[in-house]
């Protein structure tokens, strides 16, 4: 069909191909044996269609003998490399490309493991390891691997399933041929695996085909996940399908074949390679160069027209049916995949995958760049095997009836962890504040999870008691999990796999307290710093000289008087604000500004003193773990608690550390003091120095000096429990149940009854930045208003002074014209008994009286 399509539309191509149909019996013998017969005998110049991938190796070893292309559109394996089979050309997708699009699904619905199921061949075997990786990066184990042989019959597929059946892991990858997909998909049914809780999901080697799967093994596979290569549709497509579905109807007695990608991949093959003949333009009927002497038995020479033909295929770059048809890398390239389910006897699209957006609901085209959240919610809903619509977790207990071995261990503080045994049933029991926090995480868990506590201690270990001792029984999987009061450290996660914290974190000292209220006759100077002080000091006088001065401007009679008297009135004003007596109305402004730089300053004083009052009254004995080890005191700690080997990492001296493996030990201990037999320190977690100081408020306090993870509860690497326990944990710890736990085992806070739980820093003395604002309010307000004061003073002064001098002139002016026969009144001041120039020359006489 390809052929007569290509010359249909090329007619004056000349040469033409002509094909050469061998069958190889899907046998790699007979497929070689094929090859070398058309090489020989036929001098073909491309050899196209090995099937399988180890038949495609088989040929391939040939075609790079004759230097003769050999292009397979169905041989997906990866093994089969490029650089060493350099004439070997996929037209199809190698099944390595898939990985990365399975890896984003499994991530987008959470599950944490998955089960592969392959056959036992180079097809099967060749795409694991691509797997693995892609898994591996996004946090995904493989617990276990289920390798099927291709000649397996339904026996033993069933008595694998049903192993695989008795495992935690519900999460299934099927990678195998079409044939044995089938029996395994139907002995899975048979045996109870395709209900509600399971997963399955089929690469593209068994979606690629699904269109001709037989129904009854498709009513099988109801719920099953697949990813396939995307065809974009076409009406060259739609045409071609058309044909084809006519070509079943003329031949009835050939076995049904729906059309598939792999008949598109070599339809697009054979019309890359007509055209890159024609391109070439091989018109030498000789075209093998015959080697003088037979080599290997056989005549087979090398092609003269290989290479170059190679070359031309490689760069041809078209779209044919398939969509984009290129092999500029020696196999075709792929960039989206599409995501199906099987529902009833067909399937529905769910979604893409692309390299560029990640997963969609939707096919962009050119229209975003960014990639998705990758969740599940990107994608349309799933009816799941069992026909349910709920999303399932990909763990469940086993079915074996084994339940969870939950691992105990009492702790020296009963509220945290005490267990014992049931006098009727002899199982192991457990309480305390731990417990209670994973039975209310089991509770939240969205799956039913049995469990049964094992006291350790009671197995047939040879462990010393200690938590690293308790931890390690995880790894060597005698427990499935270890709760209680157990610390997140570094050496403990190299084995084990950590849930989130539960309690707080970090390690800390408990140190007597001693009364420290201070009788420092000089403690209200200490609330200020120096340079606050002083500036205060340098803003009040300057204050002090502008009212003055303004004041003295405006010739208050405030300010009248002896100095002594004016320095009393200035200094009232300033510092008590006495607005009513100031006279001036900018003296008042400078006086309001001042008033409020004043209250702030007075108000900060008064809260930091009495803060570095109150503060004071309690401090610890011991502020520092380095001074403590310099001092040669002796310390304590917890028999069997990581702070012991903590301790000596930071350089203490192994014979002044002391262990206590009971409540009243370390108390005892820390009461006498280093000099008096016992300690001067208590070194622990947080979580029991909060539980101590409930119970000890006076006379003890805490100083927090190491960061730590806090308590949580250890599961074997990899466990899938550790993300829906941390989860729940999360709930736990975010709501009220965890308030409503800690007060049935410890009690009311100690936070609401004690404040010596740590001594507090020291306040902070009030600085000079802490109120530079209010400086430069204050200095620029009065500067301001002083400036005015003076600008406004010059000018009153001058304007008298130029109405003075105009005065004078218009008054001689005045005595010039006066009449010296008219008696007039005299002003006052006037001398009747001088004679004063009269205005023509004439003397004036008056007469001298007391007043003047």
């Amino acid at each position: 069909m390809a052929l007569e399509d290509f010359y249909a539309v090329h007619r004056n191509y000349t040469p033409k191909l002509v094909l050469h149909i061998r069958d190889s019996k899907s046998n790699n013998v007979q497929a070689a044996s094929a090859a070398l017969d058309l090489l020989e005998n036929y001098s073909v110049q491309v050899i196209i269609g090995p099937q399988t991938s180890s038949q495609a190796a088989f040929v391939s070893d040939l075609g790079n003998k004759s230097q003769v292309p050999v292009i397979s559109f169905t041989a997906t394996s990866p093994s089969l490399y490029s650089g060493s089979l350099p004439y070997f050309v996929r037209a199809t997708l190698s099944d390595s490309t898939q990985v990365n699009s399975i890896a984003s699904l499994i991530k987008a619905y959470g599950w944490r493991q998955v089960v592969p199921i392959y056959e036992e061949t180079d097809y099967g075997r060749g795409v694991i390891p691509y797997l693995i990786d892609a898994l591996q990066e996004i946090d995904v184990r493989v617990p276990y691997r289920s390798v099927i042989p291709l000649s397996a019959t339904t026996e033993q597929i069933t008595k694998e399933l049903y192993k695989l059946l008795t495992m935690q892991t519900r999460v299934f990858l099927v990678h195998m041929s079409p044939d044995l997909a089938s029996i395994l998909f139907t002995m899975a049914k048979e045996v109870g695996m395709m209900k509600k809780g399971f997963v399955w999901i089929m690469t593209d080697g068994l979606t690629n085909v699904i269109d001709s799967t037989n129904p009854s093994v498709m009513e099988a596979m109801n719920g099953v996940l697949g990813v396939k290569f995307y065809t974009p549709k076409s009406a060259e497509l739609d045409n071609y399908t058309i044909r084809w579905m006519r070509l079943q109807i003329d031949n009835p007695n050939d076995p049904p074949l729906k059309l598939s990608i792999f008949e598109l991949w070599g339809y697009d093959t054979i019309w890359a390679v007509a055209q890159a003949v024609e391109k070439l333009g091989i018109k030498n009927k000789t075209s093998f160069q015959k080697p003088a002497v037979a080599r290997n038995m056989t005549s087979m020479g090398t092609s003269v027209y290989g290479p170059d033909l190679l070359k031309t295929i490689l760069q041809y770059k078209f779209r044919g049916l398939s969509g984009h048809f290129d092999l500029s890398g020696r196999q075709l390239q792929a960039s989206t995949f599409q995501i199906i389910n099987v529902v009833d006897k067909g399937w529905k699209e769910i979604g893409f995958w692309t390299a560029e957006n990640g997963i969609s609901r939707r096919l962009y085209h050119g229209e975003s760049t960014t990639r998705h959240s990758g969740l599940a919610s990107d994608l349309n809903p799933v009816i799941w095997p069992g026909k349910s619509t709920e999303i399932p977790k990909g763990w469940e207990a086993p079915v074996n009836g084994k339940k969870l071995r939950v691992g105990v261990h009492t702790s020296v503080y009963p509220q945290f962890m005490t267990s014992g045994k049931d006098p009727i049933t002899g199982a192991t029991t457990a309480s305390g504040l731990s417990i209670d926090v994973f039975e209310e995480a089991i509770k939240r868990l969205p799956y039913a999870l049995p469990y049964e506590y094992v006291a350790f201690g009671t197995t047939n270990d040879t462990s010393s008691g200690g938590y690293d001792d308790f931890v390690y029984q995880v790894y060597l999987k005698k427990y499935d999990v270890a709760i209680g009061d157990i610390t997140i450290s570094h050496n403990r996660t190299s084995y084990v796999d950590f849930t989130l914290p539960y309690t707080e974190s970090g390690v800390a000292m408990v140190v007597p307290a001693k009364s420290s209220r201070t009788n420092n006759i000089w403690i209200f100077v200490e609330p200020l710093s120096r340079d606050l002080w002083l500036g205060s000091i340098i803003l009040l006088f300057y204050t002090w000289v502008v009212l003055w001065l303004m004041e003295f401007l405006e010739n208050s009679t405030n300010i009248a008087g002896q100095v002594p008297k004016q320095l009393g009135i200035m200094t009232s004003f300033s510092l008590f604000g006495d607005k009513n007596g100031v006279e001036s109305l900018r003296s008042r402004i400078v006086l309001i500004v001042w008033v409020f730089f004043f209250l702030v300053l007075s108000a900060s004083y008064t809260a930091n003193l009495a803060t570095m009052l109150t503060i004071r009254q309690l401090n610890p004995t011991i502020t520092d773990i380095h001074d403590l080890r310099k001092s040669g005191d002796y310390v304590g700690c917890t028999s069997g608690s990581y702070v012991e080997s903590l301790l000596e990492q930071l350089n203490f001296d192994r014979l002044k550390i002391k262990t206590y493996s009971t409540y009243d030990g370390f108390y005892s201990a820390l009461s006498k003091g280093s000099k008096s037999g016992g300690i001067a320190a208590f070194i622990h977690e947080v979580p029991y120095i909060r539980l101590f100081l409930a119970k000890n408020c006076k006379g003890y306090t805490m100083v927090p000096f190491y960061k730590a993870a806090g308590f949580g509860y250890a599961f074997p690497k990899g466990s899938p429990l550790v993300g829906d326990i941390s989860k729940a944990i999360l709930g736990i710890i975010g709501g009220d149940t965890i308030n409503r736990i800690e007060k049935k085992w410890i009690g009311i806070g100690y936070e609401n009854n004690c404040n010596n739980a740590g001594r507090a820093p020291d306040p902070d003395k009030l600085t000079f930045g802490s109120f530079f604002g209010l400086f430069i309010l204050s200095g620029a307000v009065s500067t301001s208003c002083l400036l005015i004061a003076l600008m406004t003073k010059f000018y009153h002064r001058n304007r008298d002074q130029a109405e003075g001098n105009q005065g004078g002139n218009d008054a001689g002016q005045e005595i010039q014209n006066m009449d010296p026969q008219i008696n007039y009144p005299r002003p006052n001041g006037i001398d009747p008994q001088i004679n004063y120039p009269r205005p023509n020359g004439s003397p004036v006489r008056g007469r001298r009286t007391r007043s003047a």
